[in-house]
């Protein structure tokens, strides 16, 4: 899939390394758990903010990926926009950003996120992902909720990955906090790239890309703000991917796509999870994808548009 190393737990690493240094302003907390793992709050008990989720995002990809926001005055209500790329695109996305490391214990349960499953290659998905890094010292962890992971939790993690406990570092933030709204809207790029695998393209042809989407406001009930960050890059996203390969892979690659190919596209997230009873694996995975999707074939130098900004369902969702 690629050539030579590129170091996602070194690389994230450093970027925990300048979190915890920095942690007063940007709102965080650093701390040891009782077998000596590193925890950083990055919005449940401790404030946060955007800056925070903007490196846990750098985080979540392993540091192949550029974070930035910007505000754009033609967005209405919801001008700050996160903007994502990487021209190691399925590594760092696919290999690290990705929450599709299932932890729980007891009443405790999160996805992980980040260069950690790169080690532990626990999940399906790492049978088509070649790139290793067996030379780690440490490595990271993002979970998308408000409580550290319990010592069993950190247990199997240090266990999966082959490192001590204190080698490991769990960053935190819930979805109702700022930063958690922020890390999850910086995934438009990830979720275009998982359809991209479900849609059984070729990921070795994908060989750069770019997301944005608009960050909403957080909300104090989790199945409002869950509801607002998937609506934000549902009905708001945009991504544009560069691709290898014939102008028909890539035109079919766009118009498969967007989310509105979705059967369930068309209500707010948080709807849509209610009629399903909360059963989130019920919900038809194709919506989990951009508003609008821009595939450029780079061997043919033709580009292929699909999908559309659904600003009603923004108004709706995101109030």
């Amino acid at each position: 899939m690629m050539n030579g190393k590129a170091h996602l737990n070194r690389s994230a690493q450093r970027i925990v390394d300048q979190i915890v240094a920095d942690g007063e302003r940007l709102g965080v907390t650093h701390s040891r758990g009782t077998l000596g793992e590193h925890l950083i709050d990055a919005g449940a008990e401790s404030p946060g903010g955007v800056e925070v989720g903007l490196l846990m995002t750098e985080i979540c990809m392993g540091g192949l990926g550029t974070v930035s926001v910007a505000l754009d005055r033609h967005s209405g209500k919801w001008p700050l926009t996160v903007t994502v790329h990487s021209s190691q695109p399925v590594l760092a996305c696919l290999g690290s950003q990705y929450a599709g490391w299932r932890l729980s214990h007891e009443k405790y349960f999160a996805m992980g996120s980040g260069p950690a499953r790169l080690l532990a290659r626990v999940e399906p998905l790492f049978e088509e992902i070649a790139y290793t890094e067996t030379d780690a010292s440490t490595s990271v962890l993002v979970l998308e909720t408000h409580k550290p992971p319990p010592p069993a939790v950190v247990e199997k993690v240090a266990v999966a990955t082959g490192l001590a406990p204190d080698a490991l570092t769990f960053i935190y933030a819930p979805t109702q906090s700022l930063a958690g709204s922020v890390q999850i809207i910086g995934r438009s790029l990830e979720v275009a790239l998982h359809k991209a695998h479900s849609l059984h393209f070729p990921l070795e042809d994908i060989v750069d890309g770019a997301g944005c989407a608009p960050v909403p406001a957080p909300h104090p009930d989790f199945l409002q703000a869950m509801g607002r960050t998937n609506d934000a890059i549902i009905y708001g996203g945009l991504v544009q991917l560069f691709v290898r390969g014939s102008a028909a892979a890539a035109r079919e690659l766009a118009e498969q796509l967007p989310s509105n190919r979705s059967r369930d596209y068309g209500q707010p997230f948080a709807e849509i999870f209610k009629t399903f009873n909360g059963d989130f694996y019920a919900i038809d995975p194709h919506l989990f994808s951009p508003a609008e999707v821009i595939v450029t074939a780079i061997e043919t130098g033709e580009t292929f548009r699909a999908g559309e900004w659904n600003r009603q369902m923004l108004e709706q969702s995101l109030g």
